[in-house]
């Protein structure tokens, strides 16, 4: 065979083979913004859709920073918070909310004018955030036991409506859309997962982890009925069916994991954690699923937030020996 025929025979030889194949990496850096004026740790995010903004709890710095998405800058900090946490937008009421957790309040501020409307006190340690756009009510994990819950509050008006008692600090938690259920990471409470039914306010079911500890992040896949756990120890993602609470699959993934999303469209997961790294991990049907990368990030990138109607993923990178904090933008990618 003459060596020029040989030569390419061989190219796609290789290029076929299957151990050769290329694959595109799941999410694609974009961009980074850097801020300079952002001290300390970054914690929670949510996104206005509609208006291109995203939020940030900017914890260590005591402000939340609004960026404008289609220039991709900052635009404005809201100043004057006390460690804010969760925060959660509210697009029919045009209203943000920041739980802030030194102070144990949930403020809310004007979404055009940012002007603070309403302040609600609760125990201690005002934490993570969620919006039901049925109700337009925002639920508010806080407090420490005996006296911890998730707090619910008027989307409109900031009002506090009502409490639903938890035995622990309520970390990430997620509301059905289709039913009345609230399911919710407990670590503090013999790393328990607390299903809550907000119609009678109570918990009426509780699931553990199989020894996994450290359950902080959470995620729900509510079309395939499975709730998927971020733990830290170890370091992995466990999948539960959400009808039983029986574990379906164990992955492993990045440590001191801080944010997960569930993508529904791609049927993947990003766990983003402080060890430096975001784990993606693809569904391959309902009882298997495996990481398919590790995006390299920056030791201090704990916090994510996932906007699949815009494609992209947003995570927040703490200050660092002499590197300023960021703002890193990717996209996913097919």
């Amino acid at each position: 065979m003459p060596k020029r025929v040989w030569f390419v025979v061989f190219l796609l030889a290789v290029g076929a083979a299957p151990g050769h194949a290329q694959t595109a990496e799941p999410l694609r850096l974009v961009q980074s913004v850097p801020l300079p004026g952002v001290q300390g740790r970054i914690d929670h995010f949510d996104v206005d859709v509609a208006g291109r903004r995203l939020f940030m709890s900017a914890l260590g710095n005591n402000t939340l920073e609004v960026f404008d998405l289609r220039a991709s800058k900052l635009v404005h900090t809201i100043r004057g918070l006390r460690e804010p946490q969760g925060v959660t937008y509210a697009p029919e009421s045009n209203r943000i909310f920041v739980a802030n957790g030194d102070d144990g309040t949930c403020r809310m501020y004007d979404g055009s004018t940012f002007q603070l409307l309403n302040t609600v006190h609760l125990s201690s340690d005002a934490d993570d955030t969620r919006y039901d756009p049925a109700t337009r009510r925002v639920y508010v994990g806080y407090g420490d036991a005996p006296d911890a819950g998730l707090a619910v509050l008027d989307g409109t008006t900031g009002r506090l409506l009502e409490t639903i008692r938890l035995p622990a600090h309520p970390e990430s938690f997620q509301l059905a859309e289709s039913g009345p259920q609230i399911y919710v990471n407990i670590p503090e409470a013999g790393n328990l997962v607390a299903v809550v039914d907000r119609n009678q306010r109570k918990i009426v079911a509780r699931w553990t982890l199989g020894g996994a500890q450290d359950n902080f992040p959470m995620a729900l896949d509510e079309a395939d009925h499975r709730l998927l756990i971020g733990c830290r120890s170890p370091a992995e993602v466990l999948v539960l069916a959400t009808r039983s609470g029986e574990i379906i699959a164990r992955v492993p993934a990045v440590a001191h994991a801080d944010d997960m999303w569930y993508d529904a469209a791609r049927k993947r997961i990003y766990v983003s954690g402080g060890a430096g790294s975001i784990t993606v991990v693809a569904q391959q049907d309902l009882t298997h699923y495996r990481a398919i990368a590790q995006v390299k990030t920056q030791a201090g990138g704990r916090t994510s937030c996932l906007a699949p109607r815009l494609d992209r993923f947003y995570l927040g990178v703490s200050a660092g020996m002499g590197r300023p904090a960021e703002l890193r933008i990717y996209a996913l990618q097919p």
